[in-house]
């Protein structure tokens, strides 16, 4: 049920399939090292020979300790970072800096509290100059679909955490980017508006299928998202571990409540037990 890949073996796969012709990755990692250089003190490897393959609409989290690269990561696959050593790759093309494929969901949802939920959704294409007016009955059907309708003209303060989340991933979303990074977007909500959060990104990626990296420290959110989680080491960041989870789609939250959701919860907290750290 559990299953375990190594970094070689995974390049090794992702090599003899491109070279029988196969479509490549949606994303690859090559010995992505980051090394940052802060003024006063010495230097610091935040990622170290990190490898992996992630396929066009996966849905994949990265769970590890704190300081141990996940956001670095992240912002390495937005095209915000460049790495120090190592490559990133887009359907097989280097990446060189923010690619409209790509959005973000970052940890805090960021709305301009003068501008509506709407204007803040089209705040991307405005600034690419897009015609706003082409785009507005997508926004109000992504509204609409993680439970903002009717929405559309409060501001932010008007609206709950959750809320206010939900409109950051309509944002991302706007665009209709292939590739959709969370960062541990829900860690500041309470437990029942992340379980609602939960189940909002499932339906989200079920309804228009991306390829999905969701950073988290909590083990149960990982399993119940994910088709793989990814399982890093301390500083400096190195995948130890890449897990499947075997579980069905779709899924609600009952699932957590088995065996077999157990079992995947208990490897990973075991893995993270053994390095120092323990997550929820």
């Amino acid at each position: 049920m559990l299953s375990r890949v190594s970094e070689n073996s995974a390049s090794i796969g992702s090599l003899q399939a491109f070279a029988a012709g196969a479509r490549p990755p949606m994303i690859s990692a090559r010995n992505l090292t980051q090394i940052y250089h802060p003024k006063s003190s010495n230097p610091v490897t935040a990622l170290e020979n990190v490898n992996f393959d992630i396929e066009q609409g996966q849905l994949v989290s990265i769970v590890g300790p704190s300081g141990c690269g996940k956001s670095t990561l992240l912002r390495i696959l937005a095209g915000l970072n460049d790495p120090t050593s190592g490559s990133i790759g887009i359907q097989g093309k280097p990446l060189h800096g923010p690619d409209s494929k790509v959005a973000v969901v970052f940890q805090q949802p960021i709305l301009l509290p003068w501008r509506t939920i709407i204007e803040n959704v089209l705040l991307p294409l405005e600034f690419r100059k897009e015609d706003l007016g082409s785009y507005r009955k997508r926004a109000l059907d992504l509204l609409v679909g993680v439970g903002l309708g009717g929405y559309e003209n409060r501001y932010p303060y008007e609206l709950s955490g959750g809320m206010q989340q939900r409109a950051a991933i309509v944002r991302a979303l706007i665009q209709d980017p292939e590739i959709l990074l969370m960062d541990e977007p829900f860690g500041a909500l309470d437990a029942m508006t992340r379980e609602q959060m939960n189940l909002d990104v499932l339906k989200i990626w079920q309804d228009n299928p991306k390829t999905i990296i969701f950073v988290t420290h909590s083990i149960s959110e990982a399993v119940f998202l994910s088709q793989r989680v990814f399982v890093m080491s301390p500083r400096p960041g190195r995948l130890i571990e890449t897990m499947d989870i075997n579980l069905p789609f779709p899924r609600t939250l009952d699932i957590i409540n088995t065996d077999s959701f157990g079992l995947y919860a208990t490897r990973i907290r075991k893995l993270l037990q053994a390095i120092g750290d323990v997550s929820s």
